[in-house]
């Protein structure tokens, strides 16, 4: 069969994305540090890109001249290329007249208070090393002991056997297991057991507790029955009363069962606001945070016309100076949208803003992208690593949008409602008594008339990290 080649016609459609549409859609979903390392990135990169200086006065745009004379984007670049400054459209985007925004920004301050001047924390394998090489143990010693701290776990467990650790030492279990019991004796206690029971037995031990045989069996042999709250049959195999089992169990709760816990390597995250919202009389203001953000502006260069070059160095200056005024109109597109969508949140979530959380109301991304014009997409992306600050605290912008329950009369209430609820109740109950799930469902009907399943209300509790009322009650 011959090979021969053909033309043929075909008619698609497809999506192309442009390196401007690419970067625009970056810039939405981009958090605020992230977005001032990437413009911070750009001024580096690009010189025809500059930040204006804070005095320079911002130009006016003729407000009277008609725009259908002259395409959009004409006006757009005939306009960054006098002073695309983000002074120029604060105004525009602030619900407050200029003059009054130097008050917003000390109430912004009050709001969110700088506390975010921290040291930084010793690491449990830094903490234990230092120990190891201060102890009296021989090279070889040490060598296996940073083996056993180099397979411990966020927790302070030990997560290879011994015999694992002697092939990677080249040495015998009976070494690491030597090391082992001394590692397992440096602060904090108990660190590098293989699981909870050997942390409090050498716990015990370390507090000359190994005297008591009833302890020790309790630890060794009980502690299930202990979480379980199993005691009758303890009290009659240890010929005890209650009061002294709670002796004992006194003293196992003192002990650590993590004993990595406080070295926990996770550090605290600061958020910085991108929007701050609050209360002034009757009304809500909304103001951007433009703290630390450069105001961005073509080249000053530029004013005097492109210097004349050769047709290579033509087409470098024709990109980069398009690619600056690209990045001047997508930080002010993003900044646009911010403040719409914030705007429309507020809007729907007025009881939210006046009252707390107990009266958030469901939403959803469509009922925003309806009420702005824009795409669900658009309003998933501005969304995501947004943080607003209102008068109730700080909130990612994704945290307003939740499920609803129906009402009795009809209405809705929103799922972030119902679980703040359920923690205010818990947090007021009896610890001898603690509420059960049908309990709360009750409480929950009286105080919002709302029919909530058992099921339902077991499935907000474990998504708040609060265990079952048979684990909450207190036996003592």
């Amino acid at each position: 069969m011959a090979l021969e080649l053909r033309q043929q016609l075909k008619l698609s459609q497809q999506l192309v994305m442009t390196p401007q549409l690419q970067q625009a859609i970056k810039l939405l979903q981009l958090s605020r540090v992230e977005l001032l390392e990437t413009v911070q990135q750009e001024l580096l990169e690009n010189p025809f890109l500059e930040e204006a200086p804070a005095n320079e006065p911002v130009a006016q745009q003729d407000q009277e001249e008609p725009r259908h004379e002259k395409p959009q984007d004409e006006v757009y670049d005939a306009d960054l290329s006098r002073n695309a400054d983000w002074e120029e459209y604060l105004g525009e985007f602030a619900s407050t007249p200029r003059t009054s925004q130097g008050r917003e920004l000390e109430i912004a301050e009050e709001i969110s208070p700088l506390e975010a001047r921290y040291s930084a924390k010793p690491t449990l394998e830094g903490h234990l090393l230092w120990q190891l090489h201060l102890s009296t143990l021989t090279d070889e010693q040490k060598a296996i002991g940073e083996i056993i701290i180099g397979n411990l776990g966020s927790s302070g467990y030990l997560r290879a056997s011994v015999e694992e650790i002697a092939e990677m030492a080249s040495t015998t279990p009976e070494a690491v297991q030597t090391v082992l019991e001394r590692v397992q004796l440096f602060d904090p206690v108990g660190v590098a057991a293989r699981d909870a029971r050997e942390c409090l037995l050498v716990q015990l031990k370390n507090l000359r507790y190994d005297r008591d045989p009833i302890l020790m069996e309790l630890v060794q042999s009980h502690l299930e029955d202990l979480e379980a709250h199993r005691y009758k049959p303890l009290l009659r195999k240890f010929k005890l009363d209650m009061e002294g089992l709670r002796e004992y169990l006194d003293i196992i709760q003192s002990l650590e069962p993590l004993p990595g816990a406080s070295f926990d390597s996770s550090e605290p995250t600061y958020v910085s606001p991108d929007v701050f919202v609050y209360s002034v009389g009757d009304e809500f203001v909304i103001l951007l945070n433009e703290e630390g953000l450069p105001h961005l502006q073509l080249s000053s260069m530029l004013r005097d016309g492109v210097p004349s070059c050769n047709e290579k160095e033509k087409d470098y200056v024709s990109e980069k100076i398009r690619s600056a005024s690209w990045l001047i109109r997508s930080l002010y597109q993003r900044q646009r949208t911010l403040y719409k969508v914030v705007e429309s949140i507020v809007k729907h979530q007025q009881p939210f803003f006046r009252d707390g959380v107990t009266k958030l109301a469901p939403l959803i991304l469509k009922d925003i992208a309806d009420d702005i014009g824009m795409h669900e997409s658009t309003v998933s992306r501005i969304t995501t690593n947004k943080y607003v600050a209102t008068p109730h605290g700080i909130f990612e912008l994704k945290f307003f949008f939740n499920s609803g329950l129906e009402l009795d009369d009809g209405s809705q209430v929103g799922s972030e409602s119902v679980k703040a609820l359920i923690k205010k109740f818990i947090a007021a109950e009896d610890p001898k008594s603690p509420l059960s799930d049908e309990r709360l469902g009750e409480l929950l009907k009286e105080q919002l008339k709302v029919n909530i399943a058992r099921r339902t209300v077991a499935k907000y509790r474990t998504a708040l990290n609060i265990p079952s009322s048979s684990k909450r009650k207190e036996h003592f």
